[in-house]
């Protein structure tokens, strides 16, 4: 899962089953893009080390709230 935010001036992107990746861009196309290289990039040097990837973990829904 990548979680994705607009920011005021720019976009950002971060994906929780692997801390420290993470991506800012100008645009959610551009952020998309640099996320994808960054997860790439990530599991290559998890492997690398010798470590195991990280089972995903974390999931998302979106919830319904009514204002009273």
């Amino acid at each position: 899962m990548v979680v994705i935010e607009e920011g005021p001036t720019s976009w950002g992107a971060y994906v929780p089953d692997l801390p420290g990746c993470v991506a800012a861009g100008e645009s959610r196309e551009e952020v998309l893009a640099l996320i994808h290289e960054a997860i790439e990039f990530h599991l290559e040097s998890v492997r690398q080390e010798g470590e195991p990837v990280p089972v995903p973990h974390s999931s998302s829904e979106f919830i319904e709230v009514t204002a009273a």
